[in-house]
């Protein structure tokens, strides 16, 4: 494999599958599937996890909620998700930790950089839960200051969407996708693929971005052997 240990940013609306709320099993099935497959492999992975399929913050809010509760609620969000992968992973046998920014003793552990770093030293799914523990910052932002404390070669970005376009290849036909892009031609041309907090901590950090389409079955194989699939962000 090309790499040996990753951060694996799903977003929770994925999670969904066709439903328009929650967890679909299918789906959450499938995703273990690969991920027990890149384990198998030898491959290190951590898992972060948005939360966007139960509690979106302040865009379900509508004002009633102030944006630090919204936010964490939506912390919470992805803890919930957290523990729905780290069943369906453990009913493949593989061995999981989860961990939170944000301490719930009796579901997971909190997270410590040297205890996750160890975990995947041992060959155990890491999934990180609570975002970065603060409010004001995405779980993209969370994902790639994870990535960067446990030191993993790349951040792998699954989607619904085969890679960056540069447009919204869902409302324009005429989108061009792009195999290799650099975070300064992102940030010119507006496109919107992490906040730019989080891309700005990959630049400062050398720490490349894989964008792919998480739902064809047998791609997150395919990225972590090296092949030409999505988008790569280099800096």
């Amino acid at each position: 494999m090309k790499y040996n240990r990753v951060l694996l940013k799903l977003s929770g609306e994925a999670l969904m599958g066709k439903q328009k709320f929650g967890i679909e099993i299918k789906r959450l099935s499938q995703y273990a599937a690969e991920i027990k497959n890149a384990v198998d492999a030898g491959v290190q992975i951590a898992v972060v996890i948005g939360g966007g399929n139960i509690f979106r913050g302040t865009k379900e809010s509508d004002g009633v909620i102030e944006r630090v509760q919204g936010d964490y609620m939506g912390m919470l969000a992805t803890v919930i998700n957290g523990m729905a992968m780290q069943s369906a992973l453990e009913a493949l046998g593989i061995k999981t930790r989860l961990l939170s920014a944000i301490k719930m003793e009796q579901i997971c552990e909190p997270y410590i950089r040297r205890r996750a770093v160890r975990h995947l030293e041992k060959n155990r799914v890491v999934i990180l839960g609570g975002g970065t523990g603060n409010p004001y910052f995405t779980t993209d932002t969370a994902a790639t200051l994870r990535a960067i404390e446990i030191g993993a070669n790349v951040i792998l970005k699954g989607t619904r969407v085969d890679g960056i376009y540069s447009a919204d290849p869902e409302k324009d036909k005429n989108a061009v996708k792009y195999d290799a892009i650099s975070f300064d031609d992102i940030y010119k041309k507006g496109l919107k693929i992490m906040d730019l907090t989080a891309f700005t901590l990959c630049r400062e950090n050398n720490l490349p971005v894989i964008v792919f389409d998480m739902n064809r079955p047998g791609n997150l194989g395919k990225v972590l052997a090296g092949e030409e699939v999505g988008t790569i962000v280099n800096f």
